[in-house]
């Protein structure tokens, strides 16, 4: 009971939670992945050739249009190569904008999680409310555990691959497992694998800025297939801290968002 009274409130503090339905309009992505918001947002649909949405009941599962059309791309695409279903996680809000708990990003209907648990049977609604992650790290060992497949591979491979993907996050430790899979072979789709913390249950993908949308792009992955010192330094000692630590606070929505909250 308690809980569910905490939970009530956190959605109530955030306006963003609150939107039932998506805001009319043309689809556009607005602002950053981390501080943005979404019109003409499309729900992807809870199951699908090639995938199941997890956790439905939470309403993170609207997204822009072309990020739905390569949900199901995706999925078609590795159910072709013989992947099982893929579990989709969080992709956003009706209206977008930041959620209550869990991620800063996924605010401007271009993200989307993935989870490494492939679903080889189709799942009760039970299962996939509250749904067991597999984690393919060790965290003592800051490296891959024995769950890393190829599968997993071919999947980070595939989700990579599309040009409308402008990075994917994963564990560094993943990263890591990919290139030295990958050596002596093509790989430059390893580029878009940017080594972030956590991240070791699920890949997180984000599109490009459609043509025309009002977000505003990142800066472009560097050169090169981000196998070497940058990944590296991932696994370096920790340096000493030096001075305070500065917080810094959250970047403002556009002013674009304010209009598509309604009370």
């Amino acid at each position: 009971m308690i809980s569910w009274i905490l939970a009530a409130a956190l959605t109530a503090s955030n306006p963003w939670a609150s939107q039932a339905f998506p805001a009319p309009g043309a689809a556009d992505a607005i602002g950053t992945y981390t501080a943005g918001c979404l019109q003409g947002a499309i729900p992807l649909p809870e199951r699908g050739t090639g995938y199941q949405l997890l956790r439905p009941s939470h309403r993170r599962y609207y997204g822009h249009p072309v990020l739905i059309a390569y949900l199901q791309q995706l999925a078609r695409r590795s159910h072709t190569v013989g992947l099982p279903d893929l579990l989709v996680g969080d992709l956003a809000m009706p209206r977008g904008g930041p959620f209550t708990s869990g991620h800063k990003s996924h605010q401007s209907g271009l993200d989307a999680d993935i989870w490494f648990r492939f679903a080889p049977s189709v799942l009760s609604r039970a299962e996939r409310e509250d749904p067991t992650p597999l984690d393919l790290v060790d965290d003592r060992r800051n490296r891959v555990n024995r769950q890393f497949s190829p599968q997993h591979l071919r999947l980070l491979q595939l989700a990579a691959e599309d040009a409308r993907v402008e990075r994917i996050f994963v564990n560094p430790a993943i990263k890591l497992a990919a290139c030295q899979a990958l050596q002596g072979k093509p790989r430059g789709w390893l580029a878009k694998l940017r080594p972030w913390f956590g991240h070791s249950a699920h890949l997180h993908v984000r599109l490009r800025c459609p043509a025309g949308n009002d977000c505003q792009p990142q800066a472009p992955v560097p050169a090169g297939d981000g196998c070497g010192e940058e990944l590296l330094s991932w696994f370096a000692p920790p340096k000493p801290a030096t001075g305070s630590q500065t917080v810094k606070a959250p970047a403002a929505q556009p002013a674009q968002c304010r209009a598509l909250l309604t009370p």
